[in-house]
């Protein structure tokens, strides 16, 4: 990977580097590493398609945690519990096929009501026999 760029705007010389960024949604605040294209101030960093999945992952996670959804891996773990692959799972309890593989990838933050469904399932397996 190239180290330098110029910013398109300025013209001022960028380096890529990883620094601490400050993600908040609804007052709760978390750092990340934030990699992306910096001046060598405090100017405006550049982000790339690939930078911006880092800020992506960490946003959803933050998200999931302020209103309480559950994890990637607590999903995951739920489904392997209820015997069930993933396009089952997306089948029985809702979203469609490919539901689990992004709620387990990260991609896709699961509902509330997955969420509170697969909570519930997890410490009442038996119930999936009424879905």
């Amino acid at each position: 990977m190239e180290k330098v760029r110029y910013d398109a705007e300025t013209g001022e010389k960028l380096t890529w580097e990883i620094r601490p960024l400050t993600i908040t949604y609804k007052g709760h605040s978390k750092t990340i590493d934030m990699p992306g294209w910096y001046p060598s101030g405090d100017g405006e960093a550049t982000f790339l398609h690939e930078d911006l999945k880092a800020y992506d992952k960490a946003l959803k996670q933050l998200m999931a945690e302020t209103e309480h959804l559950l994890q990637p891996s607590e999903i995951r773990a739920i489904r392997k519990q209820l015997k069930m692959t993933q396009v089952q799972a997306g089948t029985i309890l809702g979203g469609g096929k490919t539901a689990f593989q992004k709620y387990e990838s990260g991609e896709t933050l699961p509902s509330r009501a997955i969420s509170n469904l697969l909570r519930v399932l997890s410490k009442e397996p038996s119930l999936v026999n009424l879905l």
